[in-house]
């Protein structure tokens, strides 16, 4: 209790010193009145940090109802974001909307974890399905993340570096088949990864990235949960919604919408949904050394469908049973929440 009670003081302390040495340096106004409203909001902590893509997820998430607002700082706006500060489930949180793709998802995310006091990461929204054994509406959480944005393109006659581990030839795909291709083929690379837990200034070369062993498995609790199965009283989907645990995800900055390159992942890399954002948040609070997990809903079969793609169809509903199962799986989490992985 009494070092608790020290590091409590030795951080206001340097929070005070901070806001004297910033105002020294002619510190905007506005950016000292933040974080006077962050030294307030950290005081009511330890808080869970709830992050999604877009606004259809957003709409879905505080449509729930569950969202409490703080009575006194219910947001504080933050470059460009809105951090959302309330309860949810008898639980401390904040919740930010980080945008599309790879940047806004790490940059959301290290700015949560540098400036509340989070203790665990949920990251919901929607994704492709590149698995034909699951279906739209299915609510997916991945155990292992990777990549699949980070290559090198090469020429037709370019030898493929031994440290890259897959390779998409465009020859093998020509209409007529075969070949050659002056687009040559994509090589794939892996990850540079920094952490606290890693030595200084030396990255570790990974592929794979997995959430939170003891939060995935806190989840299998959720397989069976009811979900919804129908837009409107006139768009439902054939099959019933289910939650699907412990699969493969990937990520990059591309919606996909090919099914020949959505065979390609699911064979290569044996995964079975595709967004946009998730691998970056994985990695950033891996890197940072916080408890991190994935849900994701399937709005659409990423390529493999016949005519227009089903997100504009299917995206609300499966937004929705993501909300469902997050809420679910909020409600599972200790008070306090265990960092341990």
């Amino acid at each position: 209790m009494a070092a608790s009670k020290y590091l409590k003081l030795s951080v206001s302390q340097l929070f005070l010193s901070s806001l004297l040495v910033f105002h020294a340096l002619g510190f905007p106004q506005r950016r000292l009145k933040s974080l006077e409203i962050i030294r307030e909001i950290n005081s009511k902590g330890p808080y869970l940090g709830l992050i999604t893509v877009y606004s259809l997820e957003e709409d879905a998430f505080f449509a729930t109802g569950y969202f409490q607002p703080d009575s006194r700082h219910p947001f504080l706006d933050l470059s460009g974001r809105r951090f959302r500060v309330g309860k949810l489930q008898r639980k401390e949180v904040i919740y930010v909307r980080c945008g599309v793709g790879m940047v806004n998802a790490a940059a959301a995310t290290q700015q949560m974890l540098d400036l509340f006091d989070i203790r665990g990461l949920i990251h919901f929204g929607i994704s492709g399905n590149l698995n034909s054994s699951m279906n739209i509406g299915d609510v997916v959480i991945p155990n292992q993340f990777v990549n699949t944005g980070l290559w090198d393109w090469l020429k037709p006659t370019a030898e493929v570096s031994k440290n890259d581990f897959a390779n998409l030839e465009f020859k093998e795909y020509n209409i007529p088949w075969g070949g050659n291709s002056s687009l040559g083929m994509i090589v794939y690379r892996a990850e540079q990864f920094y952490s606290e837990s890693g030595e200084a200034d030396t990255a570790q070369q990974m592929l794979w990235f997995n959430v939170t062993s003891n939060w995935l498995q806190l989840a299998s609790a959720l397989q069976g949960l009811e979900l919804d199965k129908c837009v409107n009283s006139s768009l439902c989907l054939e099959n019933k919604p289910k939650v699907v645990l412990g699969m493969k995800a990937s990520t990059a900055n591309i919606f996909l919408d090919n099914g020949a390159y959505r065979n390609f992942l699911f064979q290569t890399f044996g995964v079975s949904s595709a967004d946009m954002e998730s691998t970056a948040v994985v990695m950033t609070s891996l890197s940072n050394g916080f408890p991190v997990i994935v849900i994701r809903g399937l709005s659409d079969l990423a390529g493999a469908q016949k005519g227009q793609n089903s997100i504009n169809l299917f995206g609300s509903l499966a937004a929705s049973n993501v909300a469902k199962v997050v809420l679910r799986f909020i409600n599972l989490l200790p008070n306090r929440f265990c960092l341990h992985s």
